[in-house]
C-alpha cells in the first residue's frame, strides 16, 4: 500500500501552524483538533513539525515561561518527510528510524497531508483483517 492510499482513507488536511505561534497557542490548537502534532509553515512553505513531545521536553528544561514563547524555539527543523507514491513500508522504516511519530507528505514541494503512526498502525490492522478473509475464503471454498 502507497501513502497516497492512506491519505485518501483518511484525507489530507493538516493542521498548520506559524513559526511565531506561542506554544500555548500551539497547545490549544492541539487539544481542539485532538492531535499530538502540528506541522510549522510559513509563506515559504514547510520549516518544522512540533509535537506534543517537543513541549514537555521544552517545559524540564525552561519551566512554565516557555509557553509564552513562540514554537520556533522547540519545534523540530530537520523534518523526516515522505511522498505520496512511497509505500507504508518504507514509511514504518523512516519512523522507526528517526524515531518520529507524525512525517509530513510533501508532493511536489508542497505540503499533500500528514501521516501518524496511527495512520501506519490502522492501515497495517485493515491489510491484516482483507488477507484473513481472503484465507478464509480460500480455505472454506476449498
Amino acid at each position: 500500500m502507497r501513502i497516497a492510499d492512506v491519505l485518501r482513507n483518511k484525507g489530507a488536511s493538516v493542521a498548520t501552524i506559524t513559526p511565531e505561534t506561542s506554544v500555548a497557542g500551539l497547545l490549544t490548537e492541539l487539544s481542539v483538533h485532538n492531535i499530538g502534532a502540528m506541522v510549522v509553515v510559513s509563506p515559504d512553505g514547510l520549516v518544522g513539525i512540533v509535537s506534543e513531545r517537543d513541549v514537555v521536553r521544552a517545559l524540564h528544561r525552561q519551566g512554565g515561561d516557555v509557553l509564552t514563547r513562540p514554537v520556533s524555539e522547540i519545534m523540530t527543523t530537520l523534518v523526516a518527510t515522505c511522498d505520496p507514491s512511497d509505500s507504508v513500508d518504507s514509511l514504518s522504516a523512516l519512523m522507526t528510524t528517526n524515531r518520529v511519530r507524525h512525517v509530513p507528505v510533501m508532493e511536489n514541494g508542497r505540503l499533500a497531508g500528514i501521516v501518524s503512526i496511527g495512520d501506519v498502525v490502522k492501515t497495517r490492522m485493515q491489510e491484516l483483517e482483507t488477507q484473513q478473509e481472503q484465507l478464509q475464503a480460500y480455505i472454506t471454498r476449498g
